[in-house]
């Protein structure tokens, strides 16, 4: 029998990488490699927010997904650069086009939020 992927069923692989990729950090990893090869410095100023220990966890975990390459120069001092694998430029893009529709829709997002209330409770679906 051949295993499916599905994202749905708790005990698939697929969902593992799909939090790795939809997480706060992960997903503004792959949105920022997206402009090219970093060093880790650069991405953490690009990523506003991050700490480092944060950027280096969420890189580890995207690099052992295959989504970015770590490449390190023998040099002094240590040079390493970032940068998106031809997979992880194909989910990067399906990621930064979820992060454009959210920012397209923020506004109303916003007046839903203000028009609930701050900590009103969602009705049951």
């Amino acid at each position: 029998m051949e295993f499916k992927p599905d994202v749905l069923n708790e005990k698939c692989g697929s969902r593992q990488v799909l939090g790795h990729c939809t997480s706060r950090w992960g997903s503004l990893v792959l949105i920022a490699l997206l402009d090219g090869t970093m060093r880790f410095s650069a991405l953490r100023r690009r990523i506003g927010g991050v700490s480092e220990r944060m950027l280096t966890q969420s890189l580890r975990l995207l690099e052992e997904d295959g989504l970015v390459q770590r490449t390190a120069h023998q040099v002094v001092p240590p040079h390493v650069d970032y940068d998106l694998t031809p997979m992880g430029r194909e989910v990067a893009h399906h990621v930064l086009a979820l992060a454009q529709c959210i920012e397209g829709n923020l506004a109303a997002i916003m007046h839903r939020q203000t028009s609930r209330g701050a900590g009103a409770a969602a009705p049951p679906a």
